[in-house]
């Protein structure tokens, strides 16, 4: 896989960028800029040589239809401010109006074309949408790691049809961060993961087993092995179809947890904490016990991967387990551990308590991280190789 390093003369080539413009807007504001941001390094280096740049994509889940809120339009405009020059925009995806504009380009601009889903062929991988894209530039760039494990034209197709393509500078640093996990981790390796379905993780439970020396288990997930169990979990979010899976997990390097806090609902402004959770009550974060047993563990790891709140850390009530495992991650990072961190709900909290920078890598991909680790690639990478 080539990557920017290896990138010659690009002077007045057009090159396709493959960016992750996914950002959360509220009545057309940008609430979290951090997706725009960190594509510009790759952005500022091709700009720099000359280049034309034509950025492309998603937003949300348009399904093929075209929706005022999810327009890009927004990140265009933020795009400008933070790179202090024009970034054009194309309301159009491909055809004679966006190659007009492509021809009106100068050394150094860049152009956003709209929403990729807008395009019905984008998630179907359609390759007579790669064709309309392949003509309007001469070198492709995966920037996009978040969106790397979808079969998605912009990712998987395009990039086929290019000799001349490379994983852009965010790209390449997440491919090196996660294999570092994957490949003769500094020991003891653990993982910590959360979040509400075990359908979602029982791949990559099943991937880590096999190299971590324990796995935390937390949020809604842990319901299903306390079920597994024979526990009482009251009205708690089970995944019913996954308690024979989970019997078949070796037990030594699972640590579950031993108490929860329980309410009447998400929302609840009181809470219990105990061993089980009582038919009419329901849990959402982990107890006390429980976290001072994990962050002990956190304390004994030299490697550590987190993936999923331990709660539903939004109320405050029941935000505590999530808090208390990022501050101590945050800790024992500055001590010398390797810790990465991914998952949107994750980011979210270690971003609330402003501990983004104490992290070693914080990951822009949550799906995208967990099937990179289960499989080890992603098709929007071997798309590039």
């Amino acid at each position: 896989m080539n990557t920017l390093n290896k990138i010659t003369d690009v002077k007045n080539k057009k090159i396709f960028i493959r960016v992750d413009f996914n950002v959360p807007i509220k009545e057309g504001k940008i609430t979290d800029d951090t997706r725009i941001k960190k594509a510009i390094p790759t952005i500022e280096f091709l700009c720099s040589r000359g280049a034309k740049l034509i950025l492309a994509s998603h937003l949300g889940r348009p399904k093929g239809e075209r929706k005022p809120e999810l327009s890009l339009k927004p990140c265009a405009e933020r795009l400008s401010e933070l790179m202090k020059k024009e970034v054009k925009f194309s309301e159009e995806l491909y055809g004679e109006g966006v190659k007009k504009i492509i021809e009106g380009m100068k050394e150094g601009d860049i152009l956003l074309l709209e929403n990729t889903r807008f395009a019905k062929g984008e998630e179907k991988d359609d390759e007579e949408l790669a064709k309309k894209w392949r003509e309007l530039a001469d070198i492709y760039v995966n920037e996009a790691f978040s969106a790397s494990h979808r079969k998605h034209v912009s990712v998987h197709a395009l990039p086929k049809l290019f000799s001349e393509k490379y994983a852009g500078f965010l790209l390449e640093e997440e491919i090196k961060n996660i294999s570092k996990l994957l490949k003769e981790p500094e020991r003891p390796f653990l993982a910590i993961l959360g979040g509400a379905k075990v359908k979602d993780k029982i791949g990559v439970i099943k991937a880590l087993i096999e190299k971590c020396d324990k796995i935390l288990i937390g949020g809604g997930m842990a319901f299903t092995f306390w079920k597994a169990k024979g526990k009482k979990i009251g009205n708690s979010i089970l995944d019913e179809t996954f308690i024979e899976e989970v019997k078949k997990l070796p037990e030594d390097r699972i640590i579950l947890p031993i108490d929860v806090k329980y309410g009447d609902s998400k929302d609840a402004e009181e809470f219990e904490e105990g061993k089980e959770v009582p038919d009419e009550k329901a849990g959402f974060d982990i107890g006390t016990k429980t976290i001072n047993i994990f962050k002990e563990e956190i304390f004994k790891g030299k490697t550590i991967f987190w993936n999923g709140p331990m709660g539903v850390f939004e109320n405050e009530v029941f935000a505590k387990g999530t808090y208390e495992i990022a501050r101590v991650l945050a800790e024992v990072s500055e001590k010398g551990a390797f810790t990465v961190c991914g998952g949107g709900e994750t980011v979210t909290a270690i971003k609330k308590l402003n501990l983004e920078e104490k992290i070693s890598f914080v990951s822009t991909g949550g799906g995208a991280s967990l099937e990179f680790i289960e499989k080890g690639t992603l098709p929007g990478i071997e798309a590039l190789e």
